[in-house]
């Protein structure tokens, strides 16, 4: 029997589903670029009065959309840079070197991957005052770089086992270091991974809410996720079309990097484990 016909039942079932979840974002985009008449839902005229946020000076008390959309993008691209510097090494050491309490090591970054971020929150929290990066961007980036680095490590590790050792046999046989030999032999081996962990980091922290909310919520170090809840929270002057408006400017820059890096966010399965 025809394998293509087996799938059409799967494909259809897939299609029913979406219908609705297809239909509210196309729905949401529409809405941000034209006016409707109120309990209507089809528009009757275009307007980008709720892109006016992109223009306009911002309400007092309330930081401009550009600084924020900066801070976020520091926050994502430096922590992702931190996570990913300790990820390569860490999990070059796990995978080649003999240390000792190896197994503990692997099997405790399990357990910090696992381990919810919330219930550390309260911790985390008093540590940041008492070495004064509370409010900054500085310190939400150590934290956030902190958590996603047991992660990263493992995906390295998983990684680097899959590069043979004979690579590097032939490297440090030449005369070539240990480190030139982990540069310039084994990385370009596992660039796959490296990409591919490097943008989840990066969507990680580009949507990070929680720790930006509760670590630094003044308006010097707010990140995207905290100004949209804020225009939500804000009781007095409710905009749902500017919050909409926002929600699609916040998510252009994740849905560019999924079409433009969809193949390499595939590889990150292209790693195994030796144990």
């Amino acid at each position: 029997m025809n394998t293509n016909f087996k799938s059409w039942p799967i494909l259809l079932a897939l299609g029913l589903t979406s219908v609705p979840l297809v239909t509210m974002y196309a729905y949401m985009i529409i809405d941000t670029v034209t006016v409707s008449p109120p309990g209507s839902f089809i528009p009757n005229g275009i307007s980008f009065g709720s892109w006016s946020f992109l223009w306009e000076a911002p309400a007092p008390g309330r930081p401009s959309i550009w600084s924020v959309t900066l801070n976020t993008f520091i926050f994502a691209c430096v922590s992702t840079l931190m996570a990913l510097s300790v990820s390569l090494t860490g999990g070059y050491a796990l995978s080649r070197l003999h240390l000792p309490f190896r197994g503990f090591f692997l099997g405790g970054l399990i357990v910090l991957h696992a381990f919810p971020t919330i219930t550390l929150i309260i911790a985390i929290f008093l540590i940041l005052q008492m070495v004064g990066l509370y409010d900054t961007l500085a310190g939400v980036i150590l934290v956030k770089a902190a958590l996603e680095i047991p992660f990263g490590v493992w995906i390295m590790k998983g990684f680097y086992d899959t590069v043979p050792w004979e690579i590097e046999m032939a490297g440090l046989t030449d005369g070539a270091t240990r480190f030139t030999v982990w540069r310039k032999l084994v990385l370009p081996q596992v660039q796959p991974g490296i990409t591919a962990l490097g943008i989840f980091a990066f969507l990680s922290g580009w949507s990070e809410f929680i720790l930006p909310q509760v670590l630094a919520p003044g308006a010097d170090a707010q990140v995207l996720g905290v100004y949209l809840q804020s225009l939500i929270s804000d009781d007095t002057s409710m905009d749902f079309a500017k919050f909409k408006s926002v929600g699609v400017f916040y998510a252009i820059p994740v849905i560019l990097i999924y079409i433009l890096f969809n193949k390499h966010l595939m590889n990150i399965y292209g790693g195994g484990t030796k144990g």
